[in-house]
């Protein structure tokens, strides 16, 4: 199989693992873990006091989202880069090796 059908195989299963939820719960809310933690929380132990208080608390939800999308960007260049620095690095060894063959 060439690499444009795997690519469009992987973007099809990427589409269906994104739109599956969306199909089979319309009216879902689709909230974070951190909120479910917190009400679960509180009906296991109402009288909970967080140990750990916020060091800086963004101002508003959108700024809250825009540095996790961020957070989300980064991690994704340092492990393409990192994929590719290592790919790089194997096709320059399998290279060299071939050339001493030679």
């Amino acid at each position: 199989m060439s690499l444009a059908g795997k690519n469009l195989i992987i973007l099809a299963l990427i589409l269906i693992v994104t739109i599956t939820p969306l199909i089979i719960k319309p009216d879902a809310e689709f909230g974070g873990a951190d909120g479910a933690a917190g009400e679960l929380i509180t009906k296991m132990n109402p009288n909970y006091q967080s140990w750990f208080s916020h060091i800086w608390e963004p101002p508003s939800g959108e700024i809250e989202s825009l540095l996790f999308a961020l957070q989300a960007a980064l991690g994704a260049g340092f492990l393409g880069y990192y994929i590719g620095a290592k790919r790089t690095e194997t096709k320059y060894k399998e290279e060299m090796e071939q050339d001493e063959k030679c």
